[in-house]
């Protein structure tokens, strides 16, 4: 039985490197959040996929809706290629898109001031659009001092009850 446990856990695991590191063309069927899409592959498969590189207000967050919203109108029924780089701490797959062979969603979020980097390591070719953004005041940068998504998620983790064990 051990083997049998370990065997599937290696098959599991080459199969989430593959799709870690594959690309896929499909088209965009759903828009979840502000950086996060489903994709309909071309082998007629869906992929949840969270854009690598950026982070979007939350939906309960002043410009959620609106990221959402903006992340909808440029990619949704819209075809893409999608280049899986990984996944985050919690399993999700993070991913770089192309949007019909023409432009990167992240950028266009970080030039309407609708997302921010990544906390950890943000990725220098796209650091210099959110700078701008910020410098114009756009869209969140419209704020004082906007709450990060990584910090509003920590406070509301704060805010759940404690589970007694």
């Amino acid at each position: 039985m051990k083997k049998l446990i370990v065997l599937i856990s290696v098959w599991l695991g080459s199969f989430c490197w593959t799709l870690a590191s594959e690309e896929i063309t499909g088209k965009v069927v759903s828009v979840i959040d502000g950086n996060t899409l489903e994709i309909l592959s071309s082998a007629n498969e869906t992929h949840k996929v969270m854009l690598a590189g950026i982070d979007s207000p939350e939906l309960q967050q002043e410009f959620g809706d609106k990221a959402r919203k903006f992340l909808e109108k440029i990619t949704l029924d819209k075809n893409v290629t999608v280049k899986m780089v990984g996944k985050d701490r919690w399993g999700n797959y993070l991913a770089e898109v192309v949007v019909e062979g023409k432009f990167d969603p992240r950028v266009e979020l970080l030039k309407e001031g609708l997302a921010w980097t990544a906390e950890r390591n943000p990725l220098p070719e796209l650091e210099e659009y959110r700078t701008k953004a910020q410098e114009k005041g756009k869209g969140l940068w419209k704020q004082n001092d906007p709450t990060p998504p990584w910090i509003y998620r920590r406070q509301q983790t704060m805010l759940q009850p404690k589970s007694s064990s």
